[in-house]
């Protein structure tokens, strides 16, 4: 510390050589604008534009010789400048130089060659355009202790002089495009801590050389290229805290050893081609807060009884797991996703179907039935009331009507919708939804809720949003017609820029299924669209709905950048999705759109109707009791008189009878009267009053209940306009047919034909009859 005090007084300072090698450095780098102070060993000014970028961040180390006042730069960071430049070899004029981070930044070239000779500790490069082999004289830098060229263009085979750095505590290669064989000589860094290779095209196995690692804490191989089986001899690593293993090609194997490994916290073996049962121990790690198994090959059944406290979040998507969901692994805060599986099927009554559970839960295909309630958990005996040919879906974003040849489509958003790393969701009214797996990796927060993205750029509405997913996304669509479809992809890369900075450099890579099969392999956003913001249509034909149920998977299978433009993006990206039968025309929503405007438009003007009666009851001193029921009754029937008078636009002010048509008003009053029924069970859901008024849910053919003629004022009104041979009261003896709809359930039951002499009925008339 009395070192870096003597810096102020006047006669410390940096060597004016260095003071120069800044200088070139940082002009190497890019840099226009640059000021430094060798006086105070600061940085006063550095970058290519006035304000720095917004996440930029530079520091400067300096350190005092033994018994001198002469102070040399021993570290430098200059990180998220965008710098455009080259790797300076100039940093050789810097002798004491030990540690360098130049990461994010938008650098090319490779390594010099004069970094071999120094005695650099920590180098740290992620996050350029850093191409070429990895030079064979970086081994030459025995005093490394931590090496990171993430996501960089590196190619060609590790070289085995990477061995000598004997030193080496991390090493990060990730996302590069490096090929071949691990060399043998990495098993000489014994000293290895932290060890992370996804996202390359390398060849061979897991080496069994990995067993000399054994100081190793984390360890990550997502898409390496690397093949299975994972080697037995990796269960002598016993100090493993984070094993991270995806998307391995290769023969099927039973599950990994990982009893020794009690310090563990989040393991992943996911699409390994494992096969067998979890072994009982894995229930009973005391330190382990992850576990994803998804998309293997293991059977068996879920203990009773978890002692893994301290466990958060378990992904088993994607296996042939059965028995029962046990009430051990249904944890408060909890994210478990048991989607396609064969557990038995998860009926309403079952625990994890009960409302107002704390934690995440996915259910979706949980269950191996051969029907639909399979894939639709916690719904029973359900039917479909009617079938559409045809779905449009504002991933992440908003309610949106779109024209496209020349015909009114309304894409229906589900940005509302917050996600989770486990998450179902069921739009019940309109026959489809999603599910969503996965937690993003080494995100800011435990639990991941940000699973929407938006952007404001100067693209058509539905590409500025989208919904993304870390590792699996399925949108599904039921009580559809069977026959033959085609499905229109829209797509737009919102969270990579389209310029000359490192956020340009990101690579999102996924997979995209249709009805089980694989579409699009290694599907690249950017690359297809050619460049980001730009939007993208991918279309497929003739896919064939033979049980009425179409599923869309998209799959992130370890592949593409994950810390671009920062971390945790990465995944599967849709805008939106568009499904259209080839065999009947989408319906136009010129209706929808104009029964939207009606409850923007009549619904005001309703609700100002309802707040005037309000208010003279209000001003008359009797807004409770028989003066409240006489009001309410006065402008029902007022409601009904105009009708049969063929006047029912009189309701409105007349500035906006001209938007309305009579008809969508009257059943926008139809609706209305539904919504005020005196028995709970026979009032609608809003979102069943929104279908409703849309035209997707027919009005219901309703006779209401005896016990509620004279309780609900609607009907005493009815009494008065219908002639009381064709309604009878509910004092006479005659028993009355009916017909309920029980919207709480959001299904249809009928318990009785209609009466067809009832003329009243909510079916034809309730003070609406055509004929008066």
């Amino acid at each position: 510390m009395g070192c870096f005090r003597l810096l102020r007084f006047a006669d410390s300072k940096v060597p004016r050589e260095e003071v120069d090698a800044l200088q070139e450095i940082t002009a190497t780098m890019g840099v226009t604008r640059w000021k430094f102070d060798g006086e105070s060993c600061e940085i006063k000014m550095v970058g290519v534009t006035l304000v720095p970028p917004k996440n930029a961040y530079h520091d400067i180390s300096c350190e005092c010789e033994t018994n001198s006042n002469v102070f040399h730069v021993v570290r430098i960071m200059l990180k998220g400048y965008n710098l455009p430049g080259m790797l300076p070899p100039q940093l050789i004029k810097l002798p004491y130089l030990r540690e360098i981070d130049f990461a994010y930044n938008y650098l090319h070239g490779t390594i010099p060659t004069e970094w071999g000779s120094m005695k650099l500790t920590s180098v740290s490069v992620p996050v350029n355009r850093l191409s070429g082999e990895i030079p064979m004289y970086l081994g030459n830098i025995t005093t490394l202790t931590y090496l990171c060229l993430e996501a960089n263009q590196f190619s060609g085979a590790v070289p085995p002089e990477i061995g000598n750095l004997v030193n080496l505590k991390t090493l990060i290669l990730s996302s590069n495009q490096l090929t071949g064989n691990l060399p043998v000589s990495l098993g000489l860094l014994r000293n290895l801590s932290d060890l992370r290779i996804n996202d390359n095209n390398f060849n061979g196995s897991i080496p069994s050389f990995v067993q000399e690692w054994l100081q190793l804490s984390r360890l990550e191989m997502h898409s390496s290229g690397l093949e299975g089986p994972i080697p037995t001899t990796i269960s002598l690593l016993n100090n493993l805290v984070h094993l991270r293993i995806s998307d391995l090609n290769g023969p099927i194997q039973g599950f990994t050893t990982v009893r020794n490994m009690t310090g563990i916290v989040k393991l992943v073996l996911r699409n390994c081609n494992i096969s067998g049962e979890i072994p009982a121990y894995i229930w009973t790690m005391k330190n382990l807060e992850m576990l994803d198994l998804s998309f293997n090959k293991l059977v068996g059944k879920i203990p009773a009884s978890l002692s893994a406290n301290r466990l958060q979040i378990i992904f088993l998507s994607g296996n042939m797991l059965s028995g029962d969901v046990p009430d051990s692994i249904l944890r408060q805060g909890a994210s478990i996703d048991l989607s396609y599986n064969n557990f038995i099927w998860q009926g309403p009554e079952k625990p994890g179907c009960q409302e107002n559970l704390n934690l995440n839960l996915n259910l979706f295909r949980s269950s191996s039935l051969g029907n639909n309630l399979g894939a639709l958990p916690c719904k029973k005996d359900f039917t479909c009331p009617r079938y559409s040919n045809c779905l449009h879906v504002n991933c992440g974003g908003k309610d949106t009507m779109i024209k496209e040849n020349q015909i009114n489509l309304l894409y229906e958003g589900d940005g509302f919708v917050y996600g989770g790393a486990a998450k179902y969701f069921n739009k019940y009214d309109a026959y489809w939804g999603f599910s969503s797996t996965g937690d993003f990796m080494d995100g800011n927060h435990f639990q991941n809720t940000r699973y929407t993205v938006s952007r404001p750029l100067n693209i058509s509405e539905l590409y500025r949003t989208a919904r993304v997913a870390p590792i699996s996304l399925t949108y599904f669509h039921y009580c559809l017609e069977n026959g033959n479809y085609t499905i229109t992809f829209k797509f737009a890369e919102i969270e990579f820029s389209n310029d000359e900075t490192y956020s340009s450099l990101g690579r999102r890579i996924f997979d995209i299924y249709v009805q089980e099969k694989l579409l699009w392999k290694d599907f690249n956003i950017k690359s297809e669209a050619r460049g980001a913001e730009n939007p993208l249509i991918k279309q497929v034909y003739n896919v064939s709905v033979t049980n009425n149920f179409l599923e869309i998977r998209f799959y992130w299978a370890g592949k593409g950048t994950t810390r671009i433009p920062e971390r945790s993006v990465y995944g599967p990206l849709v805008s939106a999705i568009s499904v259209v039968s080839d065999f009947k025309q989408c319906p136009n929503v010129r209706n929808s759109g104009t029964a939207r405007m009606v409850v923007w438009v009549v619904g005001p003007c309703l609700l100002f109707f309802i707040l005037g009666v309000l208010g003279s009851l209000w001003w008359k001193g009797c807004l409770l009791g028989k003066c409240w029921r006489k009001e309410v009754y006065n402008s029902i029937l007022q409601a009904c008189h105009l009708h049969r008078s063929g006047n029912l636009i009189a309701l409105l002010n007349e500035s906006l009878r001209p938007a309305v048509k009579k008809e969508e008003l009257e059943l926008m009053v139809k609706v209305a009267l539904l919504c005020t029924n005196a028995s709970a069970s026979l009032r609608p859901t809003m979102s069943e009053v929104v279908s409703m008024l849309e035209g997707k849910m027919t009005f219901p053919d309703i006779t209401p209940e005896p016990g509620t003629y004279t309780e609900d004022l609607r009907f005493k009104a009815m009494r008065d306009l219908c002639p009381q041979k064709e309604y009878q009261s509910s004092s006479g003896s005659q028993t009355q047919t009916s017909s309920v709809h029980n919207f709480s359930s959001s299904t249809w039951s009928n318990s009785n034909e209609n009466n067809p002499n009832s003329r009243c009925s909510y079916n034809s008339e309730y003070c609406f009859n055509s004929t008066g």
